[in-house]
């Protein structure tokens, strides 16, 4: 599988190592964890996937000894194990810490702060940004061992407009049988291929326009995860959560209970040494209520109109990576496709504020798609190329009695983007990007970007 670019040597295998349980305690949920590990980062530094698969072994053979001795009372199993307080071991004294810096330069034609899709609800984290320099986001994040049975991240967001908030703080319980792995907290949802991803991670320095209209740039969730990794050679991956249902395309709702629910499955190998691939299913399903934005109506105006009701979002993902014998230092390439599909339905208020004098509720049903496709490829080492195309469909919308204020959409927005990067290090990355975006009928923005990332401290692979 293709190694990922900023994976220190030394320092990534001292955090793998540090973060996973002791042997001891060999369970099926550690041994689906660390072969999740491997398959993550099969094409990462020898040392560091030899080191793991060791451990992998061991714990198996641990498994097995366990297995196959007499069945002890739980009271004498308990005092033959050697069971370490919870700061007994170095992580928690010493948790991994890291930062993420980033900045960037945009010459952007059109003003961003007048930027929409047309023909979809706005909502969420979505647009170019400010024109000019500016910092990006940066990211602060600590994790580490609690004790035998817990695990716990922190990544705290450092925005340019100098607020903090929490991107993720989670707690994974690392006991669990069957090769079933609990998350519980603030997460990424594990949906679609793109979203469980930090920005800095991606192959562009925006996210594409399906992950904006439809996730509002990316989807979190406040709830409970549970993963489940096949015990096979080839990875297959069942998940599913629920969550608060907060962010877009739902909304807070002063309610007890569940709020949003994500189901998904994601399988993928290898095929020979130089090729490997992933593919996958996912399904949300969440409620908006007084999910407000504003939207131009047949007269010009700016109306303020609402929607309450249900959003289910699918998504369809597939990568493919290619790297000459397994070795992704001097050349690799990357194709990566994502489609999106969402249907909504419910009461849709037109002049929900009451401003134009015009206000009515009335059913509402839409049905719309999106996709992007996206290739990078590592032509020597330390350079990058990428080039992505986005579309997205607006579908069949039905305003009811509202289509005598509002146009059915029918612009279907697009964008070209077009990219260069140096990695000098695992630790560092300078981008270029160029894209053409047409998100607004006649109106075309052409946008120049130039990046910066610098990660300081340990920070663990990525995912494939």
């Amino acid at each position: 599988m293709a190694k990922p670019s900023l994976v220190p040597r030394a320092l990534s295998l001292s955090l793998a190592l540090s973060l996973s349980p002791p042997l001891y305690a060999a369970s099926d949920a550690e041994v689906a964890e660390i072969r999740e590990q491997i398959r993550q980062i099969r094409e990462s530094y020898e040392s560091r996937l030899q080191a793991l698969e060791q451990r992998l072994k061991d714990a198996e053979a641990k498994t097995r000894e366990t297995g196959a001795a007499s069945q002890p009372s739980a009271v004498s199993a308990a005092a033959a194990s050697p069971v370490s307080s919870p700061a007994s071991g170095i992580a928690a004294f010493n948790p991994a810490i890291s930062a993420v810096l980033q900045g960037r330069y945009a010459n952007l034609w059109k003003d961003p702060e007048k930027f929409s899709i047309a023909g979809f609800a706005q909502g969420g984290d979505i647009g170019p940004g400010r024109r000019g320099f500016s910092l990006g986001e940066s990211e602060l994040a600590i994790s580490a061992n609690v004790d035998h049975l817990f695990a716990g991240n922190l990544i705290v967001s450092l925005t340019p407009e100098n607020t903090v908030s929490v991107e993720e703080a989670y707690g994974v319980y690392t006991a669990a049988p069957y090769g079933l792995v609990p998350k519980f907290g603030r997460f990424f949802s594990g949906l679609g291929y793109m979203n469980e991803q930090h920005q800095h991670a991606w192959d562009f320095i925006d996210a594409p326009l399906a992950y904006q209209a439809f996730l509002g740039g990316q989807y979190a969730n406040d709830g409970l995860q549970v993963k489940w990794i096949a015990p096979t050679d080839q990875f297959f991956e069942l998940g599913a959560e629920v969550g608060n249902g907060d962010n877009f395309p739902g909304s807070a709702r002063n309610k007890n209970g569940v709020g949003t629910g994500v189901i998904y499955a994601h399988t993928g190998g290898d095929i020979g040494a130089s090729h490997s691939w992933r593919t996958g299913l996912s399904y949300l399903q969440t409620h908006a209520q007084d999910r407000d934005y504003s939207q131009v109506d047949l007269a010009g105006n700016a109306a303020q109109v609402g929607f309450n009701g249900k959003s289910h979002v699918a998504i369809a993902d597939f990568v493919w990576k290619y790297a000459p014998n397994g070795n992704a230092q001097n050349t690799n390439f990357k194709l990566q496709a994502e489609y999106f599909w969402r249907r909504e339905s419910g009461d849709f208020t037109y002049d929900v504020d009451g401003a134009l004098g015009l206000t009515n509720t009335s059913g509402y049903t839409s049905r719309q798609t999106g996709w992007y496709l996206q290739g990078v490829y590592q032509f020597m080492p330390y350079w990058r190329v990428g080039a992505r195309y986005d579309r997205l469909d607006p579908g069949h919308v039905d305003y009811g009695t509202n289509a005598t204020y509002l146009d059915v959409p029918a612009f279907h927005p697009e964008r070209y983007t077009l990219m260069v990067d140096y990695t000098p290090s695992e630790f560092s990355r300078v981008r270029l990007q160029w894209g053409q975006s047409k998100t607004q009928a006649g109106v075309t923005d052409n946008q120049l970007f130039l990046q910066y990332i610098l990660t300081l401290g340990a920070h663990g692979a990525h995912k494939f």
